[in-house]
């Protein structure tokens, strides 16, 4: 295969935690609704709402705040209170300003790929205000050669990204923690995925074995080996 020539990291998960934060959140919806069903009914409804919602809002913290407020709704058959409700957007405006805290070797990973002398792109989804805030409380913004903020990651995307930066499928890299969005995709392109695990995933970005059948792609434990694999590459 050609050697790389654009290096593509995903942000949330990968780079900064962000799921723990949303399932922080969600846990306290669900104290909230506790008079109103068990656990597994509780999430059964939000994610179905979320499921409803996701063409309309698409991703992220505002759109994750508009489904919590739906489900309360739903499930109070209307009753909820004013009070209740601001408890609900309290809740989710911990997830427009938390501090960004660094995952292990994500610092020392991004210099090391730079002084290969390879161009690096951000290539994050869900809503651009919060994305583009995340990157500026994380400190890495001048680490990037590029950032592409997107409403989805699926072949389309990846193509277009392709065609902008002028890079063949065979000479580009996606590295990520999501088989659904940063592995599958890609691989499906010919261009290579490097899926990084995360010890929790979003419902909706998990894939079945069956979905992996025949896909090609590279594991690493951390982020810590892909500077080595790389090198490895040229």
């Amino acid at each position: 295969m050609a050697r790389p020539q654009l290096i593509a990291f995903d942000a949330d998960d990968t780079l900064w935690p962000n799921q723990p934060h949303f399932d922080y959140v969600e846990a306290r919806l669900y104290a909230l609704l506790t008079h109103y069903g068990g656990p597994d009914e509780l999430s059964s409804r939000f994610f179905e709402v979320q499921r409803q919602n996701m063409e309309l809002f698409g991703y992220g913290a505002k759109s994750f705040m508009l489904s919590m407020i739906e489900t309360v709704i739903q499930l109070t058959n209307g009753a909820v209170t004013g009070t209740e409700i601001q408890q609900v957007l309290d809740y989710g405006k911990r997830l427009l300003d938390f501090p960004i805290e660094l995952l292990p070797d994500v610092m020392e990973t991004l210099l090391a790929v730079k002084q290969q002398g390879l161009p690096l792109l951000l290539l994050t989804k869900g809503d651009l205000f919060d994305q583009e805030s995340k990157l500026a409380r994380s400190g890495l913004g001048d680490l990037f050669d590029h950032v592409e903020i997107v409403s989805e990651k699926n072949e389309a995307t990846y193509q277009r990204i392709m065609r902008r930066y002028q890079v063949p499928p065979e000479a580009f890299v996606m590295i990520g923690n999501s088989l659904k969005s940063d592995v599958l995709p890609v691989a499906r392109l010919g261009a290579r995925a490097v899926y990084v695990p995360y010890h929790t995933t979003w419902v909706m970005e998990r894939v079945t074995e069956a979905e992996l059948a025949g896909v090609s792609f590279h594991e690493v434990a951390s982020l810590a080996e892909v500077p080595t694999w790389l090198q490895e590459l040229r």
